[in-house]
């Protein structure tokens, strides 16, 4: 996390932005979190450390940071706009449901290119992926809200129990 963080307030110089340490917090807080935060929940746990920022200030740098390459803006839909700070090569699952967003790599997904139509609307930069769908967690949940007569039924007809979902 600290090599990240070092990774990430290098960046910053490398584009030209003066150090400030509303810039550097921010920039740390975003190496250490994995979730794909918004504006909000990157000042709440930075102002833990620098009690008087702004959410105003927040917004600013991370539009900034955007600007200048440092980070990325995830996803299109919602209510919030979320922030990745991983520049590597990836791709996104979001569920559906809680909002989480999870990154994965995909060889196939990064070979792709935009269709040609889309000159017509105008130049694309890049290409990303993003696998909509229920994580994990809340396709378990929904698996054990599911009404008897929605639950998968084992070959002699009765409910299957947790057990036999995992084994088969």
């Amino acid at each position: 996390m600290a090599e990240r963080a070092a990774v990430y307030s290098e960046r910053c110089r490398g584009h030209g932005l003066r150090a400030t340490p509303q810039r550097v917090e921010i920039c740390r807080e975003l190496a250490r979190m994995h979730e794909h935060p918004d504006a909000e929940t990157v000042c709440r746990r930075v102002r833990r450390r620098l009690p008087g920022l702004s959410l105003d200030t927040v917004y600013r740098t991370l539009k900034t940071l955007e600007a200048e390459g440092v980070i990325r803006r995830v996803g299109s839909g919602g209510d919030r706009v979320r922030f990745d700070a991983n520049l590597e090569r990836h791709h996104h699952f979001i569920c559906s449901r809680c909002g989480a967003v999870h990154d994965f790599p995909c060889k196939a997904f990064d070979r792709l290119t935009a269709p040609r139509n889309v000159k017509a609307i105008g130049v694309a930069h890049t290409v990303n992926v993003e696998v909509r769908g229920l994580c994990a967690a809340c396709a378990a949940a929904e698996r054990q809200r599911a009404p008897a007569s929605r639950r998968p039924r084992s070959a002699a007809g009765k409910t299957r129990n947790r057990r036999d979902l995992t084994t088969g």
